[in-house]
């Protein structure tokens, strides 16, 4: 799998695909086993544990904050819980990093929290560890890709440049897609290390790609949100519907985004659907 520097432009089209949610069904039961109850050992929230949970998922899963970065989503939730449940110590440097950081990962945490000498910097990356662990610690057969996936990549192999597109932690993306045959059909993997996908999209269009020969695939405001920036298209995988959608992709999306048809009232459907299906979530 190359390196971001090794990359080099293969094909005129590119496909930029998100991990957990999208191509992977895992977003769910990492949220659930993993980064909401890693959150409540951490910072010793078991008195109110089943409705902080509750708002883990929700925010995480269910609304249009879908797909957010778990640091930006732990900052969002403790600022709630230190509101109405209890004081979180040190939370202002959490914050502020969670918001100004250039990269959300664990190292530039780790270098952060060192130099600013900050107690919820320092748990913010415990938790993000063990949150690691327990991912790890899940069973091969609970991490799976959707139905149709794979078939669909290969098609889009075809044609396209395929990229992984993630805010997930670099090894689990490498050891799912790796275990799944998945990486295959794949040229680039972009995780939580090189940045934020909208960056990563800004990298990968260097390679030479036009703006309407870029399609990100994604389930969550955020892939939406970084393909708007870079200017490039979206295709929706949508909640609940993933198996759909990605036939749909295969039969469909991809021969309107490789004749220059998508913008022709397509993506504007797609959309649309998006934001309807997950407002029902």
């Amino acid at each position: 799998m190359e390196s971001v520097k090794e990359f080099q432009r293969t094909k005129d089209f590119l496909v930029c695909v998100d991990s957990d949610g999208c191509a992977m069904d895992t977003m769910d039961i990492k949220h659930i086993r993993c980064f909401g109850p890693c959150m409540v050992e951490e910072w010793g929230l078991e008195e109110w544990r089943e409705p902080i949970l509750k708002r883990w998922n929700e925010i995480n899963l269910y609304q249009k904050t879908r797909g957010i970065n778990r640091f930006k989503a732990l900052a969002l939730i403790l600022t709630e819980i230190h509101h109405n449940y209890v004081r979180i110590n040190d939370l202002d440097n959490l914050v502020y990093w969670a918001d100004h950081a250039k990269e959300l990962s664990n190292s530039s945490l780790e270098a952060a929290a060192e130099e600013a000498d900050s107690i919820s910097m320092r748990k913010a990356l415990n938790w993000s560890k063990q949150v690691n662990k327990k991912i790890d610690e899940l069973p091969d057969e609970e991490k799976k890709p959707f139905v149709g996936v794979k078939a669909a990549l290969e098609e889009i192999h075809k044609y396209a440049d395929v990229a992984i597109v993630s805010s997930a932690n670099r090894k689990a993306v490498l050891d799912e897609w790796g275990k799944e045959g998945l990486l295959e059909c794949t040229d680039i993997v972009m995780a939580q290390d090189c940045g934020s996908k909208s960056h990563c999209i800004s990298t990968l269009k260097q390679s030479g790609y036009a703006d309407d020969h870029v399609l990100m695939v994604g389930d969550a405001p955020g892939d939406l949100q970084a393909a708007e920036k870079n200017q490039v298209l979206f295709y929706p995988i949508l909640v609940k519907r993933e198996q759909e959608s990605w036939k749909e992709l295969a039969e469909k999306g991809l021969q309107v985004f490789l004749t220059g048809q998508y913008e022709n009232g397509y993506e504007k459907e797609k959309i649309e659907q998006f934001w309807s299906n997950l407002s029902q979530g």
